[in-house]
């Protein structure tokens, strides 16, 4: 345990290792055995003052040990990851994950300050609007597992140059803290920002949060209601143009509407069953090669994906959708379009 927290990029200081230290100890169920070994180590406990510490006095000292073994019975699941703010307070931030797959462009505006990696401002138009999952104030604590505490200057990009064409998972520390105030301990480096920066502003809400409150959501992502018309095999060419003909033969099928959800997420678009919830299909952006409505139905829309049979050659299916009205249709469009134009193809 000592070495894991002498290890771990994210503490720097003697107080944040000892605070990481005894989470790990909690989650390990290890406390007790812990001040057991300081308790038999004549040399560590001489550091220990008998007027102000528990350890240093031998009557306080063994309730405080009985005590600590009814905790060791306890489960501990303290989430480690989460620990880039333990050398200030041992109160801990909101967290959350960003998941992408690779892209030219992220469309986020970074700036550096104390060894901490803020997001002063997100691009109009760009992947991380779309995926509404990044807000301006929230802090880059890591990509891929590579912790960017005490980050220097362009650390970001370097990490960012090497893992080009890799999907990308960002660990995000939120500006906001569960009571929907600024996170305490952030605050200093919120004003130095604003110094640095005279127009940042900390962003509530997404940009395109002009959705209907009554919307399914799932795991805070929205979620889309549609009707599922059916699919047909478009052949060994998915571009723009053959969404028509795809929609045209779906139409003629005349198969049973099916009520779905469509969930699109940073890094694929999943189809579930609005009734049952369960996955009919997902793809992710690379495997998406356009989407697109006919004009004279502007509700009527489709997306074309790659399908791999077993001897790897490539086809393309169609699959058509009726959205709840025009608007949402071309909303979804937007969406989805966004999403795979990002996306870097490799073959």
């Amino acid at each position: 345990m000592i070495e894991k927290t002498v290890a771990c990029p994210k503490v720097l200081t003697p107080q944040g290792r000892g605070r990481y230290f005894l989470r790990l100890a909690l989650n390990r169920k290890t406390l007790a055995a812990t001040v057991q070994h300081l308790q038999h180590t004549q040399r560590l406990l001489e550091w220990y003052d008998p007027l102000f510490s528990v350890l240093g006095n031998e009557e306080h000292l063994e309730p405080f040990l009985s005590l600590l073994l009814v905790i060791s019975q306890s489960t501990f699941d303290l989430n480690l990851q989460n620990s880039s703010f333990l050398d200030e307070s041992w109160i801990l931030p909101v967290c959350a994950t960003y998941q992408i797959v690779p892209c030219r462009e992220l469309g986020m505006v970074l700036r550096y300050l104390e060894g901490r990696v803020f997001v002063v401002e997100v691009l109009p138009d760009s992947q991380t609007e779309v995926d509404e999952v990044v807000l301006a104030g929230d802090i880059i604590d890591e990509i891929n597992g590579v912790s960017l505490r005490n980050a220097y200057n362009g650390q970001a990009g370097t990490v960012l140059s090497k893992l080009k064409g890799e999907p990308l998972i960002f660990g995000i520390i939120r500006w906001r803290w569960k009571d929907g105030e600024v996170f305490r301990p952030l605050k200093p480096y919120l004003k130095g920002v604003k110094e640095r920066v005279p127009d940042f502003q900390l962003q509530q809400n997404p940009r395109n949060l002009e959705r209907r409150q009554d919307r399914p959501q799932q795991d805070g992502r929205l979620l889309y209601s549609a009707q599922y018309l059916g699919q047909t095999d478009v052949g060994m060419f998915g571009g723009k143009e053959i969404l028509d003909t795809g929609i045209t033969r779906v139409q003629k099928q005349k198969c049973l509407p099916r009520d779905v959800l469509l969930d699109i997420r940073e890094t694929e678009v999943a189809v579930k069953d609005k009734e049952s919830s369960e996955v009919l299909f997902r793809y992710s952006y690379p495997e998406i090669s356009s989407v697109g409505r006919r004009l004279d139905n502007r509700r009527v829309f489709a997306l074309c994906a790659v399908e791999r049979g077993d001897s790897n050659m490539a086809s393309f299916t169609c699959f058509v959708f009726e959205a709840l009205g025009h608007k949402e249709c071309e909303e979804l469009i937007k969406r989805i379009a966004t999403g795979f134009k990002h996306t870097e193809w490799f073959v």
